[in-house]
């Protein structure tokens, strides 16, 4: 795997101690309440299970997987949920933890039907902001790192389902994910 990627953007240790400071602002931010954590699976499952280890404040654990993208590369305009919250969100503070935000569009979609479902509050935490990609207005609340236009795997983020379980953030080679003469499969870290 180490192999497949360009370069190594971001190390495990600058992940960890960044990591640490956007939970101590969530912390801040979350005193005296008891938030609901919505891991978006896959990608941040190693990024949400490190956030809320480091969080001091008592928290409830959730899950969702959904999708915007199916097997294209151009947004459906829809968004797809596989995987539905367990908890009742009404009156809640939702923290919704995902790996990446590019275009935007997942996540302005999801804080939106949390806000619909009755959600007190909607905070977006990220790993990784990729403004230069974005379509929709919306920001994340927290964020550990900002990338480039790059195709970046690592720490959760994948190709084809693999890479996910590198420790650090790495820019993969062209040449594997395509060489521009062929269609990809599914757009580069698009959310």
């Amino acid at each position: 795997m180490h192999k497949d990627c360009e370069r190594i953007l971001i190390s495990e240790k600058e992940i960890r101690k960044r990591i640490a400071e956007v939970a101590r602002s969530a912390d801040e931010k979350f005193k005296g309440k008891c938030p609901l954590c919505v891991c978006i699976l896959k990608g941040s499952a190693i990024f949400f299970a490190d956030f809320v280890r480091r969080l001091t404040v008592p928290v409830e654990l959730d899950f969702m997987s959904v999708s915007s993208y199916g097997s294209g590369t151009a947004s459906s305009g829809k968004l797809k949920i596989k995987k539905d919250t367990d908890a009742d969100v009404g009156g809640r503070d939702v923290i919704i933890v995902e790996d990446i935000i590019d275009s935007g569009f997942t996540l302005s979609k999801l804080k939106a039907l949390f806000k619909e479902r009755g959600a007190r509050s909607v905070t977006i935490v990220v790993l990784l902001d990729k403004k230069c990609r974005r379509e929709c207005d919306i920001s994340p609340d927290l964020s550990c790192f900002e990338v480039g236009d790059e195709f970046v795997v690592g720490y959760g983020l994948d190709y084809d389902e693999r890479y996910r379980n590198l420790p650090y953030i790495a820019v993969l080679k062209r040449g594997i994910y395509g060489d521009g003469s062929q269609p990809l499969k599914g757009t580069p870290n698009s959310k």
